[in-house]
């Protein structure tokens, strides 16, 4: 019989964090017994979570253990993209890797290239030594652009860096404007905050094509044409300025380019931006008269501006005229005024000691390649524009046959046979059906890691809670096997990610001087040191310390330094003989139960979404003879898929949704919604244009 102690002993709670490329970053507590992790919920003391977990993570338990972990590394035996794969040791998959990378460096070590983003957002598992591993290589460098590269390009030229409104200063928000974003499905801890300032009598808008959960739980609901949410900044300037819902003294004070934006906005009429977005007049005016009387009342407006607007052409464009709002009307004065698009740049991190860009080859010039163009660059050959044909990939945390956009053109630069493909996983994704070796990574509950985050300003611990599953490891004990498999002998490659985590941010920057990763693990995070209304007073990060209205940055960047309206690539206003072909505007928003790609193949989340679905207006079904429930193909020049149809008024004329993104295996056809997405990229940044694309739809025969 076993003793209290012992009990104890065998059951104990482990303080974590999510990884997860979600805002919120929430506080985990794992119940282990017995080595094995029963049970994952929010920790009701870490003051963002408040023990309130997604559906999807709740489950985390449930994918830690699924029957399909990848639990030994794996060569491939068929063709690529075929899936067929046979068991080797590490000793074997590690001397096969470093051989053909050894082999590929003696020509030209950039022919070689990472491809990763966010699927873990840990310091010690994301790229610390998988880094430093690259660098002393020699490889070429990837531009991380696939999710946010346009809109903080934007902001920064705005406000100077992704700094904003605290998370838990939305409460006490008087209006919340939520812009380019479902926070029920993906950011629910603010949506928490939001409900909350709901019941206290804030007025609550949503502004977004597709009228998603958030939408139908908001007081309004502004759905205006994909690419055009730059126009309705410019509209609400016009009136803002016309109206005299100003704060005059916070303009005179804190602000760059008054009189020039005053011109600019000049002609955004109610009526012409109306004509642009494709909403009425009035819309625009009562949004207009609400946000700007209630601040021009002292009243706190806040924006949260998400991601969705900033994937089409102009997306950069539209980011920045909507991170000059707040300046107009005075809103930064307010902790709970402003705007949050990311808190990313609040955190010190310690970058170049984690990631040793020192040890990239003396005199030589890293080649740059844009994870939002992969498909064409894998096709391109040598040239000395380009450089040398990329050789060797190697994926860690991304599921790019999935993700990345154009993926006609992905899979068929991943099926290449000289191309060499090194897959870190957890699950055989469409990815890996193409590498060449897979190793099995640990998840989250089987390695130590230290999070910054993007949605609030707490650094959080992630204790380890079991031992890795089978022969999996972390993605920094892989690549410090790999750099002894190379022959890499520097002392930075024994760092343990212990030693990692305790130097992730900088104790010499104010925000972070008290971080101790002692503390941090024991108590699970610690907040940065950070003003409630960051921009009171100005302090803009910018060069001239205001919000710049007129950036003289941008225009040494050839851009224009006025906002401006950048239209789509893709719409009728700018591609009309496009349009009369393919006259649907398609979307591509996150399905609630899947975060980017993560969790599709786990089946009681699966189950919830049903199967890849399209939804459509039902006067656009009409038009073309569609029923709800059909299976339809959309196509358009790049390719098609096939869903089923949902017609539902959900979705605005003129427009198709495809919730997303679903693994092109659980497809009926093997596609998904990236067959029609576009690898031409945004106005700055570089970024996708994943919600710039013209299609039309039809009926499977």
């Amino acid at each position: 019989m076993s003793t209290s102690a012992e009990t104890a002993a065998a059951k104990h709670v482990v303080r974590a964090a999510c990884p997860h490329d979600c805002p919120d970053t929430c506080a985990l507590l794992v119940t282990v017994e017995d080595g094995i992790a029963t049970e994952v919920k929010g920790n009701p003391d870490h003051p963002t979570t408040a023990g309130v977990l997604c559906t999807k993570v709740s489950r985390y338990a449930e994918r830690t253990y699924h029957p399909e972990r990848l639990l030994y590394p794996m060569r491939r035996i068929g063709a690529k993209g075929e899936g067929k794969f046979a068991r080797i040791s590490w000793d074997e998959a590690l001397h096969t890797i470093a051989s053909r990378l050894q082999e590929i460096a003696a020509r030209d070590a950039q022919a070689i290239v990472p491809y990763s983003y966010a699927g873990t957002m840990g310091v010690v598992q994301g790229e610390s030594m998988a880094t430093r591993f690259l660098n002393r290589l020699g490889a070429s460098e990837l531009k991380r652009t696939i999710c946010s590269a346009a809109g903080a390009t934007g902001y920064k030229y705005t406000i100077g860096a992704r700094i904003g409104t605290e998370l838990e200063a939305f409460s006490k928000s008087s209006v919340i404007l939520i812009w380019g974003g479902n926070p029920i499905a993906s950011n629910l801890h603010f949506w928490m905050r939001a409900q909350e300032a709901k019941r206290n009598g804030a007025t609550l808008v949503a502004i977004d094509p597709y009228r998603s959960l958030t939408a139908e739980k908001c007081h309004m609901h502004l759905a205006p044409l994909p690419g055009t949410d730059s126009a309705l900044a410019l509209g609400l300037m016009h009136l803002l300025i016309e109206e005299d819902w100003l704060d005059h003294d916070y303009i005179a004070q804190y602000t760059l380019g008054f009189e020039a934006l005053r011109e600019r906005v000049r002609e955004w009429t109610p009526e012409r931006t109306a004509e642009v977005c494709g909403l009425e007049p009035v819309q625009i005016v009562q949004l207009a008269r609400l946000y700007g009387s209630a601040a021009k009342d002292g009243q706190a407006v806040a924006i949260r501006v998400n991601y969705g607007l900033q994937r089409t052409h102009g997306g950069g464009m539209a980011v920045r005229n909507i991170a000059c709002l707040p300046a107009l009307v005075g809103a930064w004065r307010h902790a709970a005024g402003g705007i949050q698009l990311s808190a990313s740049d609040s955190f010190a991190k310690n970058q170049a000691w984690l990631q040793r860009p020192d040890l990239f080859p003396a005199g030589k010039k890293q080649r740059h390649i844009n994870m939002s163009t992969i498909g064409d660059d894998l096709l391109k050959p040598a040239s000395p524009e380009f450089g040398p044909q990329i050789e060797a990939l190697i994926v860690y945390n991304s599921n790019p046959v999935a993700v990345a956009p154009e993926s006609a053109k992905v899979a068929q630069g991943f099926a290449r046979e000289d191309l060499f493909t090194v897959v870190l996983e957890h699950f055989q994704t469409d990815t890996c059906d193409y590498a060449d070796i897979i190793l099995p990574a640990t998840t989250q509950l089987e390695h130590v890691d230290v999070h910054a985050t993007y949605g609030h300003t707490y650094m959080m611990a992630n204790n380890q809670a079991i031992a890795p599953l089978g022969e999996a490891k972390p993605n920094s004990e892989i690549f410090r096997l790999l750099a002894r498999a190379m022959g890499f002998h520097e002392d930075c490659f024994a760092d343990s990610d212990e030693t990692l985590a305790a130097h992730a941010f900088k104790r010499e920057d104010a925000r972070s001087s008290h971080f101790d990763w002692e503390v941090m693990k024991r108590e699970g995070w610690q907040k940065l040191n950070m003003p409630a209304a960051p921009f009171a007073k100005g302090g803009f990060k910018t060069p001239s310390g205001k919000c710049e209205f007129y950036s003289e940055t941008m225009a040494k960047h050839g851009l224009d330094p006025l906002p401006a309206y950048i239209g789509p690539h893709e719409s009728a206003a700018t591609t009309p003989e496009l349009a009369a072909r393919y006259p649907l505007a398609m979307i591509s928003p996150p399905q609630r139960n899947f975060l980017n790609s993560t969790f599709v193949n786990v089946k009681s989340l699966r189950d919830t979404e049903g199967e890849p679905h399209l939804e459509l207006h039902p006067d656009e079904a009409a038009k073309r003879g569609l029923q709800h429930g059909d299976l339809v193909r959309a196509f358009n020049d790049r390719g098609s898929m096939q869903a089923v149809l949902r017609v539902t008024d959900k979705v605005r004329p003129g427009l198709l949704v495809g919730l997303s993104i679903w693994w092109k295996k659980y497809a009926r056809d093997g596609k998904n919604v990236n067959e029609l997405t576009s690898q031409r990229v945004t106005d700055m940044g570089e970024g996708p244009t994943f919600y710039d694309v013209l299609v039309e739809v039809e009926k499977v025969k």
